[in-house]
Protein backbone atom coordinates (compact mmCIF):
# COMPACT_ATOMS: atom_id res chain seq x y z
CA UNK A 1 0.00 0.00 0.00
CA UNK A 2 1.41 3.32 -1.08
CA UNK A 3 0.84 6.42 0.94
CA UNK A 4 0.90 9.65 -0.98
CA UNK A 5 2.76 12.52 0.60
CA UNK A 6 -0.22 14.82 0.42
CA UNK A 7 -2.27 12.32 2.42
CA UNK A 8 0.15 12.17 5.33
CA UNK A 9 -1.08 13.84 8.53
CA UNK A 10 0.33 17.29 9.17
CA UNK A 11 2.15 17.56 12.53
CA UNK A 12 0.65 20.05 14.96
CA UNK A 13 3.01 22.82 15.97
CA UNK A 14 2.75 24.77 19.20
CA UNK A 15 1.95 28.31 18.22
CA UNK A 16 1.44 29.83 21.64
CA UNK A 17 3.28 30.01 24.93
CA UNK A 18 2.28 27.97 27.93
CA UNK A 19 -0.11 29.91 30.08
CA UNK A 20 1.27 31.16 33.36
CA UNK A 21 -2.23 31.46 34.82
CA UNK A 22 -4.28 28.38 34.06
CA UNK A 23 -8.07 27.96 34.40
CA UNK A 24 -7.39 25.95 37.55
CA UNK A 25 -5.49 28.92 39.02
CA UNK A 26 -8.40 31.23 38.27
CA UNK A 27 -10.82 28.76 39.82
CA UNK A 28 -8.78 28.40 43.03
CA UNK A 29 -8.22 32.17 43.28
CA UNK A 30 -11.91 32.94 42.71
CA UNK A 31 -12.99 30.52 45.45
CA UNK A 32 -10.46 32.05 47.84
CA UNK A 33 -11.45 35.63 46.93
CA UNK A 34 -15.16 34.93 47.38
CA UNK A 35 -14.70 33.67 50.93
CA UNK A 36 -12.05 36.28 51.71
CA UNK A 37 -14.22 39.28 50.85
CA UNK A 38 -17.30 37.84 52.55
CA UNK A 39 -15.23 37.35 55.72
CA UNK A 40 -13.67 40.79 55.34
CA UNK A 41 -17.13 42.36 55.16
CA UNK A 42 -18.64 40.28 57.95
CA UNK A 43 -15.97 40.57 60.64
CA UNK A 44 -16.15 44.38 61.04
CA UNK A 45 -19.94 44.20 61.40
CA UNK A 46 -19.52 41.59 64.13
CA UNK A 47 -16.88 43.70 65.88
CA UNK A 48 -19.04 46.83 65.69
CA UNK A 49 -22.11 45.07 67.12
CA UNK A 50 -20.11 43.65 70.03
CA UNK A 51 -18.54 47.04 70.73
CA UNK A 52 -21.89 48.83 70.56
CA UNK A 53 -23.51 46.41 72.99
CA UNK A 54 -20.55 46.72 75.35
CA UNK A 55 -20.33 50.54 75.26
CA UNK A 56 -23.92 51.63 74.64
CA UNK A 57 -24.39 52.75 78.25
CA UNK A 58 -21.15 54.74 78.11
CA UNK A 59 -22.25 56.52 74.92
CA UNK A 60 -25.62 57.28 76.50
CA UNK A 61 -24.04 58.70 79.65
CA UNK A 62 -21.89 61.00 77.55
CA UNK A 63 -25.00 62.08 75.64
CA UNK A 64 -23.32 61.43 72.32
CA UNK A 65 -25.40 62.09 69.24
CA UNK A 66 -26.36 59.09 67.14
CA UNK A 67 -24.59 60.64 64.18
CA UNK A 68 -21.35 60.95 66.18
CA UNK A 69 -21.48 57.29 67.23
CA UNK A 70 -22.27 56.21 63.66
CA UNK A 71 -19.41 58.26 62.25
CA UNK A 72 -17.05 56.86 64.89
CA UNK A 73 -17.70 53.36 63.55
CA UNK A 74 -17.16 54.62 60.01
CA UNK A 75 -13.73 55.98 61.00
CA UNK A 76 -12.99 52.69 62.77
CA UNK A 77 -13.31 50.69 59.53
CA UNK A 78 -9.65 51.09 58.37
CA UNK A 79 -8.21 49.96 61.70
CA UNK A 80 -10.66 47.06 61.94
CA UNK A 81 -9.83 45.90 58.43
CA UNK A 82 -6.13 46.15 59.23
CA UNK A 83 -6.57 43.73 62.12
CA UNK A 84 -9.02 41.48 60.25
CA UNK A 85 -6.91 40.82 57.14
CA UNK A 86 -5.01 37.84 58.66
CA UNK A 87 -8.23 36.28 59.97
CA UNK A 88 -9.93 36.75 56.59
CA UNK A 89 -6.99 35.07 54.85
CA UNK A 90 -7.13 32.19 57.31
CA UNK A 91 -10.88 31.66 56.88
CA UNK A 92 -10.62 31.86 53.09
CA UNK A 93 -7.70 29.42 53.02
CA UNK A 94 -9.25 26.86 55.35
CA UNK A 95 -12.70 26.91 53.76
CA UNK A 96 -11.52 26.92 50.15
CA UNK A 97 -8.95 24.14 50.59
CA UNK A 98 -11.35 22.24 52.82
CA UNK A 99 -13.91 22.32 50.01
CA UNK A 100 -11.33 21.25 47.41
CA UNK A 101 -10.30 18.36 49.66
CA UNK A 102 -13.83 17.29 50.47
CA UNK A 103 -14.81 17.06 46.81
CA UNK A 104 -11.53 15.34 45.85
CA UNK A 105 -10.47 18.23 43.60
CA UNK A 106 -6.98 18.24 45.10
CA UNK A 107 -6.75 14.48 44.54
CA UNK A 108 -7.78 14.96 40.90
CA UNK A 109 -5.18 17.68 40.47
CA UNK A 110 -2.48 15.41 41.90
CA UNK A 111 -3.57 12.64 39.53
CA UNK A 112 -3.09 15.10 36.66
CA UNK A 113 0.47 15.78 37.74
CA UNK A 114 -0.18 19.00 39.65
CA UNK A 115 1.50 19.06 43.05
CA UNK A 116 -0.19 20.38 46.16
CA UNK A 117 2.27 23.29 46.30
CA UNK A 118 1.41 24.28 42.73
CA UNK A 119 -2.28 23.90 43.51
CA UNK A 120 -2.17 26.38 46.41
CA UNK A 121 0.11 28.89 44.65
CA UNK A 122 -2.87 31.17 43.72
CA UNK A 123 -3.82 31.26 47.41
CA UNK A 124 -0.29 32.24 48.37
CA UNK A 125 -0.35 34.97 45.71
CA UNK A 126 -3.67 36.26 47.04
CA UNK A 127 -2.21 36.33 50.54
CA UNK A 128 0.59 38.59 49.27
CA UNK A 129 -2.04 40.92 47.84
CA UNK A 130 -3.78 40.89 51.23
CA UNK A 131 -0.44 41.77 52.84
CA UNK A 132 -0.11 44.76 50.53
CA UNK A 133 -3.61 45.92 51.43
CA UNK A 134 -2.75 45.50 55.09
CA UNK A 135 0.28 47.78 54.72
CA UNK A 136 -1.87 50.39 53.00
CA UNK A 137 -4.54 50.28 55.70
CA UNK A 138 -1.87 50.54 58.41
CA UNK A 139 -1.20 54.05 57.08
CA UNK A 140 -4.86 54.93 56.51
CA UNK A 141 -5.99 53.87 59.98
CA UNK A 142 -4.12 56.37 62.29
CA UNK A 143 -5.78 59.63 61.10
CA UNK A 144 -9.16 57.89 61.07
CA UNK A 145 -8.56 56.61 64.62
CA UNK A 146 -7.78 60.15 65.77
CA UNK A 147 -11.11 61.39 64.38
CA UNK A 148 -12.94 58.45 65.96
CA UNK A 149 -11.50 59.13 69.42
CA UNK A 150 -12.44 62.79 69.13
CA UNK A 151 -16.03 61.92 68.24
CA UNK A 152 -16.39 59.41 71.07
CA UNK A 153 -14.90 61.75 73.67
CA UNK A 154 -17.24 64.60 72.74
CA UNK A 155 -16.31 68.11 71.72
CA UNK A 156 -15.84 69.31 75.31
CA UNK A 157 -14.20 66.18 76.70
CA UNK A 158 -11.67 65.43 74.03
CA UNK A 159 -8.10 65.61 75.22
CA UNK A 160 -6.97 69.19 75.63
CA UNK A 161 -4.66 70.74 73.09
CA UNK A 162 -2.73 72.29 75.99
CA UNK A 163 0.15 70.37 77.52
CA UNK A 164 1.75 71.45 80.81
CA UNK A 165 5.14 71.06 82.49
CA UNK A 166 7.15 68.79 80.23
CA UNK A 167 10.71 68.48 78.96
CA UNK A 168 11.84 67.67 75.45
CA UNK A 169 15.26 66.87 73.97
CA UNK A 170 15.91 67.99 70.39
CA UNK A 171 18.07 66.34 67.75
CA UNK A 172 20.78 68.94 68.39
CA UNK A 173 21.06 67.92 72.06
CA UNK A 174 19.22 70.84 73.56
CA UNK A 175 16.83 70.24 76.46
CA UNK A 176 13.59 72.26 76.43
CA UNK A 177 11.51 72.80 79.55
CA UNK A 178 8.03 74.11 78.79
CA UNK A 179 5.46 75.34 81.26
CA UNK A 180 2.55 75.32 78.79
CA UNK A 181 2.08 74.39 75.13
CA UNK A 182 -1.08 75.22 73.19
CA UNK A 183 -1.01 73.40 69.86
CA UNK A 184 -4.13 75.20 68.60
CA UNK A 185 -2.69 78.65 69.25
CA UNK A 186 0.77 77.35 68.22
CA UNK A 187 2.59 78.92 71.13
CA UNK A 188 4.50 78.05 74.30
CA UNK A 189 4.63 79.93 77.59
CA UNK A 190 7.63 80.17 79.94
CA UNK A 191 10.23 78.29 77.97
CA UNK A 192 13.74 77.36 79.11
CA UNK A 193 16.42 76.00 76.78
CA UNK A 194 19.63 74.40 78.01
CA UNK A 195 22.57 73.31 75.88
CA UNK A 196 25.55 71.84 77.67
CA UNK A 197 28.95 73.18 76.74
CA UNK A 198 31.93 71.26 75.40
CA UNK A 199 35.61 71.88 74.77
CA UNK A 200 34.78 73.43 71.39
CA UNK A 201 31.73 75.51 72.24
CA UNK A 202 30.28 77.19 75.34
CA UNK A 203 27.08 76.20 77.05
CA UNK A 204 23.88 78.10 76.38
CA UNK A 205 20.90 78.85 78.62
CA UNK A 206 17.86 80.69 77.25
CA UNK A 207 14.85 81.82 79.26
CA UNK A 208 11.86 83.18 77.33
CA UNK A 209 8.41 84.39 78.35
CA UNK A 210 6.78 82.82 75.30
CA UNK A 211 7.43 81.33 71.87
CA UNK A 212 5.34 81.33 68.69
CA UNK A 213 5.46 78.85 65.83
CA UNK A 214 5.96 80.42 62.40
CA UNK A 215 5.85 77.85 59.56
CA UNK A 216 8.51 79.66 57.53
CA UNK A 217 10.80 80.59 60.41
CA UNK A 218 10.26 77.99 63.09
CA UNK A 219 9.92 78.86 66.78
CA UNK A 220 10.25 82.59 67.52
CA UNK A 221 11.06 83.31 71.17
CA UNK A 222 9.66 86.51 72.72
CA UNK A 223 11.10 88.63 75.57
CA UNK A 224 13.83 86.75 77.33
CA UNK A 225 17.48 86.40 78.19
CA UNK A 226 20.31 84.50 76.55
CA UNK A 227 23.14 83.27 78.79
CA UNK A 228 26.44 82.15 77.27
CA UNK A 229 28.46 79.98 79.68
CA UNK A 230 32.09 79.46 78.56
CA UNK A 231 32.83 77.77 81.88
CA UNK A 232 31.29 77.14 85.28
CA UNK A 233 32.33 80.54 86.66
CA UNK A 234 31.56 82.86 83.73
CA UNK A 235 28.15 84.02 82.52
CA UNK A 236 27.52 86.46 79.67
CA UNK A 237 23.86 87.54 79.63
CA UNK A 238 21.98 89.28 76.80
CA UNK A 239 18.38 90.45 76.70
CA UNK A 240 16.25 90.05 73.56
CA UNK A 241 12.80 90.97 72.32
CA UNK A 242 12.66 88.17 69.76
CA UNK A 243 14.95 85.26 68.91
CA UNK A 244 14.53 82.54 66.27
CA UNK A 245 15.46 79.03 67.41
CA UNK A 246 16.27 77.12 64.22
CA UNK A 247 17.39 73.98 66.07
CA UNK A 248 13.91 73.11 67.33
CA UNK A 249 12.20 71.78 64.20
CA UNK A 250 9.28 69.96 65.86
CA UNK A 251 5.86 71.48 65.23
CA UNK A 252 3.34 72.17 68.03
CA UNK A 253 1.42 69.00 67.16
CA UNK A 254 4.60 66.93 67.32
CA UNK A 255 5.50 68.38 70.72
CA UNK A 256 2.01 67.45 71.93
CA UNK A 257 2.46 63.91 70.59
CA UNK A 258 2.84 62.30 74.01
CA UNK A 259 -0.93 62.67 74.41
CA UNK A 260 -1.58 60.63 71.26
CA UNK A 261 -1.96 56.87 71.16
CA UNK A 262 0.25 54.70 68.91
CA UNK A 263 -2.87 53.81 66.92
CA UNK A 264 -3.20 57.50 65.98
CA UNK A 265 0.29 57.73 64.46
CA UNK A 266 1.59 56.44 61.16
CA UNK A 267 4.80 54.43 61.04
CA UNK A 268 6.98 57.47 60.27
CA UNK A 269 5.25 59.61 62.92
CA UNK A 270 5.64 56.89 65.52
CA UNK A 271 9.33 56.49 64.61
CA UNK A 272 9.92 60.21 65.05
CA UNK A 273 8.01 60.17 68.33
CA UNK A 274 10.08 57.25 69.62
CA UNK A 275 13.34 59.03 68.78
CA UNK A 276 12.15 62.14 70.63
CA UNK A 277 11.26 60.14 73.73
CA UNK A 278 14.56 58.26 73.59
CA UNK A 279 16.42 61.55 73.68
CA UNK A 280 14.42 62.47 76.76
CA UNK A 281 15.38 59.19 78.45
CA UNK A 282 11.87 57.68 78.39
CA UNK A 283 11.10 53.97 78.13
CA UNK A 284 9.98 53.31 74.55
CA UNK A 285 9.95 49.50 74.42
CA UNK A 286 6.17 49.31 74.26
CA UNK A 287 6.05 51.87 71.47
CA UNK A 288 8.71 50.00 69.50
CA UNK A 289 6.61 46.85 69.69
CA UNK A 290 3.54 48.76 68.49
CA UNK A 291 5.53 50.26 65.62
CA UNK A 292 6.89 46.90 64.45
CA UNK A 293 3.44 45.30 64.63
CA UNK A 294 2.37 47.74 61.90
CA UNK A 295 4.62 45.67 59.62
CA UNK A 296 4.37 42.27 61.27
CA UNK A 297 0.57 41.99 61.17
CA UNK A 298 0.30 42.43 57.37
CA UNK A 299 3.09 39.88 56.86
CA UNK A 300 1.00 37.50 58.96
CA UNK A 301 -1.35 37.17 55.98
CA UNK A 302 1.25 35.17 54.03
CA UNK A 303 2.31 33.05 56.98
CA UNK A 304 -1.25 32.30 58.04
CA UNK A 305 -2.10 31.25 54.47
CA UNK A 306 0.68 28.64 54.51
CA UNK A 307 -0.42 27.50 57.96
CA UNK A 308 -4.09 27.30 56.99
CA UNK A 309 -3.33 25.41 53.76
CA UNK A 310 -1.56 22.60 55.60
CA UNK A 311 -4.09 22.66 58.43
CA UNK A 312 -7.09 22.34 56.11
CA UNK A 313 -5.78 19.09 54.61
CA UNK A 314 -5.45 17.39 58.00
CA UNK A 315 -9.11 16.29 58.01
CA UNK A 316 -10.68 15.34 54.70
CA UNK A 317 -14.06 14.75 56.30
CA UNK A 318 -14.31 18.04 58.12
CA UNK A 319 -17.25 20.20 57.19
CA UNK A 320 -18.14 23.83 57.74
CA UNK A 321 -18.16 23.42 61.52
CA UNK A 322 -14.63 22.06 61.43
CA UNK A 323 -13.46 24.97 59.30
CA UNK A 324 -15.02 27.53 61.61
CA UNK A 325 -13.59 25.80 64.69
CA UNK A 326 -9.98 25.64 63.52
CA UNK A 327 -10.13 29.15 62.05
CA UNK A 328 -11.50 30.71 65.23
CA UNK A 329 -9.12 28.71 67.42
CA UNK A 330 -6.12 29.80 65.34
CA UNK A 331 -7.27 33.43 65.32
CA UNK A 332 -7.71 33.48 69.11
CA UNK A 333 -4.32 31.80 69.58
CA UNK A 334 -2.64 34.35 67.36
CA UNK A 335 -4.26 37.26 69.21
CA UNK A 336 -3.04 35.77 72.48
CA UNK A 337 0.48 35.53 71.04
CA UNK A 338 0.34 39.19 69.99
CA UNK A 339 -0.70 40.28 73.49
CA UNK A 340 2.07 38.14 74.95
CA UNK A 341 4.45 39.77 72.50
CA UNK A 342 3.45 43.23 73.71
CA UNK A 343 4.00 42.22 77.33
CA UNK A 344 7.39 40.56 76.74
CA UNK A 345 8.72 43.31 74.47
CA UNK A 346 7.22 46.14 76.50
CA UNK A 347 8.80 44.91 79.74
CA UNK A 348 12.19 44.59 78.08
CA UNK A 349 12.41 40.82 78.61
CA UNK A 350 13.60 40.63 75.00
CA UNK A 351 14.34 43.26 72.33
CA UNK A 352 11.03 44.82 71.21
CA UNK A 353 11.53 44.36 67.45
CA UNK A 354 12.19 40.58 67.60
CA UNK A 355 9.37 40.27 70.13
CA UNK A 356 6.92 41.77 67.63
CA UNK A 357 7.93 39.18 65.02
CA UNK A 358 7.83 36.24 67.44
CA UNK A 359 4.21 35.15 66.65
CA UNK A 360 5.04 35.11 62.94
CA UNK A 361 8.19 33.10 63.57
CA UNK A 362 6.37 30.53 65.72
CA UNK A 363 3.44 30.08 63.32
CA UNK A 364 5.77 30.19 60.31
CA UNK A 365 7.93 27.33 61.61
CA UNK A 366 4.85 25.26 62.39
CA UNK A 367 3.47 25.98 58.90
CA UNK A 368 6.69 24.89 57.18
CA UNK A 369 6.82 21.66 59.19
CA UNK A 370 3.20 20.87 58.39
CA UNK A 371 3.63 21.72 54.70
CA UNK A 372 6.64 19.42 54.51
CA UNK A 373 4.48 16.56 55.78
CA UNK A 374 1.65 17.11 53.30
CA UNK A 375 1.47 14.56 50.50
CA UNK A 376 2.19 16.39 47.29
Amino acid sequence: MTVHPEAAPTPIKATGRARIISPLDRYVASEFARIFFVTLAGFPVLVFVIDLVDNLRKYTDRKLAYKAVLMSYFYWIPDTLFMVFPAAVLFATVFSIGTFTRYAEITAAKASGISFYRFISPIVLMSFLAMGLGLIFSELAPPANAKRLKLLAGENEYRETVRYNFAFASDAGRVYRVFALDSDKQRMDRLEIEERGSLKRPGVLIASDSAEWKPRQGWVLRRGQLHVLPNDSTDFAFGFDSLVDRQLKETPDELRATQREPSEMRYSELTKFIHALERSGADVNQLKVERMLKLAIPVTCVIIALFGASLATSSQRGGAAYGVAISLATTVLFLVLIQLTKAVGGKGLMPPEPAAWMPNVIVGVIALVMLARVRT
